[in-house]
C-alpha cells in the first residue's frame, strides 16, 4: 500500500527533556492508525509535530512525499492536514450551518467566507456532511447547543468541509456516553479508506473496534505495533501499560 505519512527519526526536547525521542512511523493511505500508551508517552506531541503546532529538534515528516517538519502550521493545513484537539475549537455563536460554511469555503479571507448567498452545490454538500455525522437535524441551531458528543463530530465535519484527506484525533471521545462514543466509532470506520486517520485514545474498547493497526508509544519512541491481539499478547506493551487483563478489557 502507499505510505501517506512517515515519521522518520523525529525527535523533539523541551527544556532537555526529550518528550519525543527517535520516533519511527509509517502510515499508509486510507488507514485507521491508533497511537496508545502511558501518560506522558509523547502522543499529542507527536500530533504537535505533525500538524506543525510544534517543530522538531530533528528528524522528518514526509506527508505524501513533501517534508513538513520546517512548514508553518497553516500551510500544513492548506496541504491536507487536519488536526481534532482535545478540546473543540467551533464557533459556538454560528450555527451548525454557518461553522460548516466558514470550512467549506475554498476562497480565503474573512469578507470571502461572510458574503455567501443562496443555495449552491456547496450548501447541497454541507448538508450530506453534516447528515454524514448525525447533525443535519441541527443545521440552523447554534453550536453552543450541541451536546458534548454532537460538537465533537461537527468538528470532524469542518475538517471534512476543509478536505482534510490525514485526520489528526486526540482523545476524540473523551467525555462521551457509550452512545456516542459507539456512534464516534461507526464515523471513522466510514471514514477510513477515504481518508487516512490517526488516533490518539486511552479508550481500549474503542480503539480495539476502529483501529488497523495499533502503535504503541512509550517514553517518546515507538515500542510495539501490530493488530489489536498481537498488541495484547506483548509483553513490553503489558508492563507498561495494558496491565495482564491485555487490550480486550483495559
Amino acid at each position: 500500500m502507499t505510505t501517506h505519512l512517515e515519521l522518520s527519526n523525529l525527535a523533539v526536547s523541551f527544556n532537555g527533556f526529550k518528550a519525543v525521542d527517535g520516533l519511527n512511523l509509517k502510515v499508509a493511505k486510507g488507514e485507521l492508525r491508533c497511537l496508545i500508551g502511558p501518560n506522558g508517552a509523547g502522543k499529542t506531541t507527536a500530533l504537535d509535530l505533525i500538524c506543525g503546532k510544534t517543530k522538531p529538534t530533528s528528524g522528518s515528516i514526509r506527508y505524501r512525499g513533501q517534508e513538513l517538519a520546517q512548514m508553518e502550521e497553516h500551510l500544513i493545513a492548506r496541504s491536507g492536514v487536519g488536526r481534532k484537539f482535545q478540546v473543540p475549537s467551533v464557533f459556538k455563536q454560528l450555527t451548525v450551518r454557518e461553522n460548516l460554511e466558514v470550512a467549506y469555503c475554498k476562497r480565503t479571507g474573512v469578507f470571502a467566507n461572510l458574503i455567501r448567498i443562496g443555495r449552491t452545490p456547496e450548501s447541497d454538500g454541507l448538508e450530506k456532511l453534516a447528515d454524514f455525522v448525525g447533525l443535519v437535524d441541527f443545521l440552523d441551531h447554534p453550536a453552543s447547543y450541541l451536546s458534548h458528543g454532537q460538537t465533537q463530530w461537527l468538528e470532524i465535519a469542518l475538517l471534512l468541509a476543509q478536505d482534510s484527506e490525514l485526520i489528526l484525533l486526540d482523545e476524540p471521545t473523551a467525555g462521551m456516553t457509550s452512545q456516542e462514543t459507539q456512534k464516534t466509532a461507526d464515523i471513522c470506520n466510514r471514514l477510513k479508506g477515504r481518508h487516512t486517520i490517526i488516533v490518539v485514545e486511552h479508550d481500549m474498547g474503542f480503539v480495539k473496534e476502529i483501529g488497523d493497526v495499533i502503535s504503541v508509544m512509550h517514553q517518546g519512541s515507538m515500542l510495539a505495533e501490530g493488530r489489536a491481539d498481537e498488541v495484547s499478547a506483548n509483553q513490553k506493551v503489558r508492563e507498561v501499560y495494558l496491565g495482564k487483563v491485555g487490550i480486550g478489557h483495559a
